[in-house]
């Protein structure tokens, strides 16, 4: 089945597939079942020795677009280790294992269901192979466990199992019956394929702010627009300003915004002593966990503010980016912070997302999309953002996300569609032919990423 799943993967190398494998989901092993494990006596392959919900559990929350942390079991240790895997943001979801048709709770998750038939020598080969060029075990050891558990296993709980395949395979030379679930799977996805970022930005138009609107009615919280303020967003617009200045300036408008964004954390009453030993009531932020997320690399230019703000603070990263054929935005790279990555930990987290300007908000949305899914509260999300479009997907963010608080510097009034050759940006627009069709914000800052770092 490993094989098989494995072929099946690389049919699918244009989605983002992953395998999760029967085996990491063993149970935890007493000393004694250790014992018996080296001593090759006890039965692995029996579906008492899984742990079932844990299994499942772990493949709703997949399925469900939320992180899980599947276990890590060590064949050399025959234990479930204290380690655990981090796992999220797959299209297509691949479980394999002698058991994975057995548990009603598991087939009830799958969309599809795929049997595995071989010939009983083919596999015998192929376990003495793997359990002696990967477990360190001896080719006496495996056919031992082989005639006493795996043989009566098969022909027990695996093989009745096939009935509940939605198709079944052979085991070998199966290249044709790849390569059809491959395009069945592939026409699925398409078929459940939305055309985001054109929505968002098409679907704001009539829904933006309107002059007269309360930003706070948006939950978007703009910096008075003082004239030290405005003077900052000049030379920042300018594109005549030198690289040196313009990061010397953002630099100090990200801590200007970092500074407003702490505003909108609870906080609690302390009282210190002074070095003049005098008592003070002051207060302090009541959180337990709080980080940065920066959308790279656009958000890049807000984490030096940040850290000036809060010095120690974790700072993790999502790289979203648009489809080279669709321009639709995908999730091609995820590195959270601790707090995050525990769904236990995530719930009492605030998180300030970092991203230079929401346009489409296709980019944000999928940003806050994928806090939620670690278990991270709505109302302990806090956008910071140099620039918001006041006709963009602002106004398609606060209807999905309406807790979610946006503090911003300015609000410009354009987001213009036009269509660009050979256009390279941070992540706007829609693919034609040669050409990409594209959302650029007006009077806007250029692409801020590039102008930073480049």
């Amino acid at each position: 089945m490993l094989f098989q799943c494995q072929w099946m993967a690389r049919g699918l190398f244009d989605q983002t597939s992953i395998v999760v494998r029967q085996d990491s989901f063993y149970k935890y092993h007493t000393e004694e079942e250790i014992a018996l494990a080296h001593a090759n006596r006890f039965d692995f392959d029996h579906p008492d020795a899984l742990d079932m919900p844990m299994f499942a559990a772990c493949l709703a929350d997949l399925k469900a677009c939320r992180q899980s942390n599947i276990p890590v079991y060590s064949f050399a240790e025959h234990q479930r280790l204290d380690e655990t895997k981090y796992l999220y943001g797959a299209s297509v979801i691949i479980t394999e294992g002698i058991m994975a048709l057995h548990d009603p709770s598991l087939r009830a998750l799958y969309d599809l269901k795929v049997f595995v038939q071989c010939d009983s020598d083919l596999m015998l080969a192929r376990r003495i192979q793997r359990d002696v060029k990967e477990r360190d075990r001896s080719v006496e050891g495996v056919l031992e466990q082989y005639i006493r558990y795996v043989k009566p296993a098969f022909d027990n709980f695996v093989l009745p199992t096939s009935r509940y395949a939605d198709i079944v395979v052979p085991g070998s030379n199966n290249s044709v019956a790849i390569d059809l679930i491959s395009t069945h799977v592939r026409r699925q996805m398409n078929e459940r394929a939305r055309h985001f970022r054109k929505n968002m930005a098409c679907t704001s138009i009539d829904k933006c702010l309107k002059p007269n609107d309360s930003h706070e009615d948006w939950n978007v919280i703009v910096l008075p627009q003082t004239p030290q303020l405005k003077g900052i967003y000049t030379t920042l617009r300018n594109e005549k300003t030198s690289r040196q200045d313009f990061i010397f300036f953002v630099d100090r408008l990200a801590t200007f915004l970092a500074e407003k964004a702490m505003e909108l954390l609870p906080y609690r009453d302390k009282v210190i002593t002074t070095p003049t030993e005098t008592a003070y009531s002051g207060k302090e932020p009541d959180v337990k966990h709080i980080c940065g997320v920066s959308i790279i690399r656009s958000g890049g230019p807000l984490e030096k503010g940040l850290q000036r703000v809060l010095s120690d603070v974790a700072i993790g990263s999502l790289l979203v980016q648009s489809d080279a054929k669709t321009g639709e935005p995908l999730l091609l790279h995820v590195m959270l912070p601790k707090c995050i990555r525990h769904r236990r930990l995530a719930v009492d987290t605030w998180v300030f997302l970092l991203d230079a300007q929401i346009g489409t908000g296709a980019s944000a949305f999928m940003a806050i999309r994928t806090l939620l899914d670690h278990g991270v509260q709505q109302d302990h999300i806090i956008f910071v953002t140099f620039l918001v479009a006041h006709n963009g997907g602002i106004s398609v963010l606060h209807k999905a996300f309406p807790k979610v608080r946006i503090v911003c510097g300015a609000v410009d009034e354009g987001l213009r569609e036009t269509w660009l050759e050979h256009y390279h940006s941070e992540g706007e627009g829609h693919h034609y032919g040669d050409g990409r069709k594209v959302w650029i914000m007006e009077p806007g800052m250029g692409q801020i990423g590039d102008r930073y770092y480049l």
